[in-house]
């Protein structure tokens, strides 16, 4: 009599994560990264805000939301697996990024954050693509043309600090207060990208939080919640927070939630307590859309528009070309 061996039974997701699988013809595959680092090629099928259920073609898997970083839509993917925007226009979007906590957000999306440092200071940025790309503040880099980063990467238990000495600064806007600059890696790596918000979506009293070198305390989390979305100064709005933004904050990210990057920390009130302010996304995006019009001049390090105040009125009395008989008289 022979003996009968147990089937083994897999798992559709063990079997799955990592592995591209076959879409019908003629329908767009979506790309899900899942937190540990996987992979999921697969039409989406249906979502909701617990999970998304994806169309195997043998069978439907169901991926909670709490488990994905990220959703590649297929319409929209590229040649390598990549939004067509982080391609063309230097950054990425991301659609429906579950809530997580800052401590959880700040482990994953830490060595996007740098330090600037310029011989007059120093200041923060964030990486907006994997070849070196970051975003800080114009009045960071003002002037200077010797530019330290100092990067941080994910160690097997903490992260590891390096300087990367090797910067070019590719555009300034002064009077947005952004500028974008390039960094290259020693070792010639990739580096570890963030996500900038796509479609504005904010509220008063939405929890938020920042990350930079306050005075020069490297990875210094702050977090509050936004206390307006359209505070006017100078002809721009700012995101209006009570989240703690110091010297040294300047050109570092704002989160939300989902872990986007919804603002750029650029200046507080002095002896204001809880009045801080952030470059809302939109602006960002706008001067990476058009940073060849910004181009930096290496031989002008002051290079970039500067709109100036208007110069005061001297004198209050009428213009006399309008001084004629009909002074006093009722029109």
């Amino acid at each position: 009599m022979s003996s009968i061996r147990p089937r083994t039974i897999i798992c559709p997701l063990v079997f799955i994560a990592g592995v591209t699988a076959l879409a019908p013809l003629g329908i767009a595959s979506d790309t899900i990264t899942l937190r540990d680092g996987r992979t999921i090629t697969s039409p989406i099928m249906k979502e909701t805000k617990e999970a998304v259920w994806l169309d195997l073609g043998h069978d439907v898997l169901k991926v909670p939301r709490d488990q994905i970083e990220g959703i590649v839509r297929g319409e929209s993917q590229g040649d390598e697996g990549v939004s067509d925007e982080l391609a063309d226009q230097l950054f990425r979007t991301s659609k429906d990024l579950p809530q997580r906590s800052p401590e959880q957000l700040s482990k994953q999306f830490g060595e996007s954050v740098i330090k600037v440092s310029t011989p007059s200071g120093l200041g923060s940025g964030f990486i907006i693509h994997p070849d070196g790309y970051a975003i800080t503040n114009a009045h960071v880099v003002q002037g200077e043309t010797k530019l330290k980063c100092t990067v941080y990467e994910q160690g097997e238990l903490d992260f590891r600090r390096r300087i990367i000495d090797d910067i070019e600064i590719i555009s300034v806007n002064n009077h947005l207060d952004l500028a974008l600059i390039k960094m290259e890696h020693p070792e010639g790596k990739k580096f570890s990208a963030i996500y900038i918000q796509g479609a504005e979506k904010l509220g008063a009293g939405e929890e938020v939080f920042a990350i930079g070198a306050p005075l020069g305390l490297e990875r210094t989390l702050s977090r509050g919640v936004v206390s307006t979305t359209q505070r006017n100064f100078e002809g721009m709005t700012y995101i209006q927070t009570d989240t703690q933004i110091n010297p040294g904050n300047s050109g570092g990210p704002l989160f939300n939630m989902q872990g986007e990057v919804i603002g750029v920390t650029n200046m507080g009130i002095p002896f204001g307590e809880g009045l801080n302010f952030a470059i809302p996304a939109r602006y960002v995006r706008d001067f990476i859309r058009n940073r060849e019009a910004f181009a930096y001049d290496k031989e002008n390090p002051n290079s970039g528009y500067s709109y100036n105040e208007a110069p005061p009125r001297i004198e209050f009395t009428p213009p006399t070309i309008l001084d004629d008989e009909t002074e006093g008289e009722d029109n």
